[in-house]
């Protein structure tokens, strides 16, 4: 009997067990209507006995039961770059041969083409001349007459008075250049003045050569130099010149300066200068001694009214050294002065 029941309870729960509920619109009922209260927990799953089931059949031999450890994605990203073909991308050649080639050389520039397409129309000889009258055309000639300064200087000792300047004439290649300065105190005779005249060319865009001669008026006795030098733009926009000179009596003089703009406002400039002058060998009629004959150290503050006219006020040290000092003093000069300055710097 209890067998018999049993069978009939399978057989009740196998239909419910196969119903197909796939194409039931849960969407559609209202569950908000459903006391869950009476709803117990839900029994417990029996626990399957696997002892009796046959696992042959279900491939797990197959199976690799010890699998390797995921990769990393930077490896992952390696391992499937490794299989892409990289040589259609522009620009993404990863050889380092290709690196060594592509790095710059000293191979010198190649030369200038000389063949015009207008000669074959008009002819070279005729273009020839048309290309010259061009370049002398275009090319700059000009003219300037001025004085980085002329000042008036007050010290300790008596008032005095200073003068720089030049005038030149010519192009951006070849100049002729006459340079003139000096010094003095008012009542007095000047005290030096020189007068430089040389032929200045472009050695390259930042300087310049200079050769020609320099006389000496002032202090007695005159004397005259043969002059060497070079002039021109240092880096940092420092303008620099170094001379050498040669007189009729065989005797060395070197001459360096430098001195740079610093542009306070769009007017306002201090020009800070250091100028040094050096003897090969004593000459005792001039007052010079061998060696590091003086120094002078000079700043400028002027106000550019308009670019070629500009007053100006500053200082001015200048110290003898060595036996030039010695010199100065056995004329009861002192080796070492300093002067404020007031002046006007102009060109045209």
């Amino acid at each position: 009997m209890r067998r018999s029941l049993l069978l009939i309870a399978a057989a009740v729960a196998t239909p419910a067990a196969a119903q197909d509920h796939s194409a039931t619109d849960h969407s559609q009922m209202d569950h908000s209507q459903m006391d869950h209260s009476v709803m117990g927990d839900p029994a417990p799953e029996p626990e399957m006995d696997h002892s009796t089931m046959d696992h042959s059949m279900m491939g797990h031999s197959t199976m690799e039961m010890d699998p390797k450890p995921e990769p990393k994605a930077a490896e992952t990203v390696d391992e499937k770059m490794e299989g892409m073909d990289h040589s259609m991308h522009h620009g993404h050649a990863m050889g380092t041969s290709t690196q060594a080639e592509d790095q710059p050389g000293n191979t010198p520039a190649p030369a200038v083409p000389s063949v015009h397409a207008a000669d074959a129309i008009f002819g070279p000889d005729v273009m020839q001349r048309s290309r010259a009258h061009l370049l002398a055309d275009m090319r700059f000639t000009g003219y300037s007459v001025g004085l980085d300064m002329l000042e008036y200087r007050m010290g300790d000792g008596p008032d005095g008075y200073a003068f720089e300047g030049a005038a030149w004439y010519g192009g951006d290649i070849d100049r002729a250049v006459v340079a003139y300065q000096g010094e003095g105190t008012f009542g007095e005779s000047p005290e030096a003045v020189e007068l430089d005249a040389y032929w200045r060319h472009a050695i390259n865009p930042w300087f310049n050569l200079q050769l020609g001669a320099r006389h000496d008026f002032r202090p007695d006795p005159d004397r005259t130099y043969a002059l060497i030098g070079i002039d021109g733009l240092a880096p940092y926009w420092i303008e620099v010149e170094a001379q050498a000179f040669v007189s009729e009596k065989g005797d060395i003089h070197v001459r360096g300066s430098a001195s740079h703009d610093m542009r306070i406002t769009q007017k306002l400039v201090f020009e800070p200068e250091a100028e040094i002058d050096v003897a090969l060998q004593d000459v005792p009629e001039l007052g010079i001694g061998s060696g590091i004959e003086k120094f002078e150290l000079s700043g400028r503050l002027r106000y550019e009214i308009e670019r070629n006219f500009a007053p100006y006020v500053g200082f001015a040290w200048e110290r003898k050294l060595g036996r030039s000092a010695d010199f100065a003093r056995t004329e009861g000069e002192d080796p070492s002065r300093f002067t404020w300055l007031a002046g006007l710097r102009f060109w045209f």
